[in-house]
């Protein structure tokens, strides 16, 4: 038993070790300069890419870009509760629901008339729609592998980050310029901006009410990646890139399933939030790890290539989520 664990260890920790370092260099640099985590970890991964070739941290890296994205997935069922939820009523509801399955058609149809793939479409309007970075590796894992997922998924990281950020500063002075009160720039805010943290930054420099809506608007959005994963899951599955069956593989994602188990038992009350919280916090440090492990096993070079139309296509996108919820807030004002 020692043996095999010790097999394990010389396997699998470089490779984890690398990318673990990598992570928490990329929390130093979003906690010192303000700069958004995910992005910083994926890009000092590229830096990496070099490590990709080394047989020693090949196994490790593999293990965090897959194993880790999806236990960092199902522990965001934990940064969630069912009253807050359901606290925002059904207006809001709906208008998230509406937006998030709008916007994924629009990514479909959009990268059709582009003359992009569709999975590229459906990647991309899914981080736009739900919760940015984090939503599109979600929905990556489980899309068919193909020879451009990787770097369609980088791309897409790369797009809702930076497009995230730009958001953070122009929404509030967007939605000043709208009259939006604080109740509906909450709203706007969090509905529209990708990211969690831009959102929360965005949120809480109009006003603190703005910013508590904000949030909960955005876990809503969040709460949408368990159907949208799902329901991918169903359509994609057992497919290769070119849609010929290849053998089915399990109906519903085990990370998923932890996420909806996760999210109950948060919900519940019967843990209490001391025990809890520590566990939840795990989930982005998990993210940024798997991030950086696919940033080194991605080259720049491949990113750079992959042209203009899937620019257009992100921002379309993006353009699209923020002019659908302020004309819902000007026409119900």
């Amino acid at each position: 038993m020692s043996g095999m664990a010790s097999d394990y260890w010389q396997r699998y920790f470089p490779g984890l070790a690398v990318a673990g370092t990598i992570a928490l260099a990329a929390t130093f640099l979003s906690q010192r300069y303000g700069a958004p985590a995910m992005l910083m970890s994926l890009l000092l991964g590229m830096a990496f890419h070099f490590l990709n070739d080394a047989p020693r941290v090949g196994p490790g890296l593999e293990l965090a870009a897959v194993q880790a994205l999806r236990v960092g997935v199902a522990l965001l069922g934990l940064r969630l509760t069912f009253s807050e939820v359901s606290s925002l009523g059904w207006t809001p509801v709906f208008l998230v629901t509406a937006a998030v399955a709008t916007t994924l058609l629009v990514g479909a149809v959009l990268s059709r008339i582009l003359g992009c793939d569709r999975q590229l479409g459906i990647l991309t309007g899914g981080a736009v729609a739900i919760c940015g970075a984090s939503a599109a590796m979600a929905i990556s894992s489980v899309l068919p592998e193909g020879p451009d997922t990787k770097r369609h998924t980088l791309f897409t990281i790369i797009g809702v980050t930076s497009l995230s950020t730009v958001a953070m500063v122009l929404y509030p002075v967007i939605g000043d310029a709208l009259r939006f009160d604080d109740a509906e720039m909450g709203l706007f805010i969090g509905a529209t901006i990708h990211d969690v943290a831009q959102v929360v930054g965005a949120g809480y420099s109009v006003s603190p009410a703005a910013g508590d809506l904000a949030t909960f608007i955005k876990l809503l959005r969040v709460a949408m990646l368990v159907p949208v994963v799902l329901l991918l899951g169903l359509l994609y599955r057992g497919r290769h890139p070119s849609g010929q069956k290849k053998g089915k593989g399990p109906a519903v994602p085990l990370f998923l399933i932890g996420f909806v188990a996760l999210f109950l038992l948060n919900s519940s009350g019967l843990v209490p939030q001391t025990a809890v919280q520590p566990i939840a916090d795990l989930a982005p440090l998990l993210l940024l790890v798997a991030i950086a492990a696919l940033g080194i096993r991605t080259s720049m070079q491949d990113v750079m290539t992959i042209g203009l139309k899937p620019v257009l296509l992100i921002v379309g996108e993006t353009v699209f989520i923020a002019g659908l919820v302020a004309g819902f807030l000007l026409l119900g004002s």
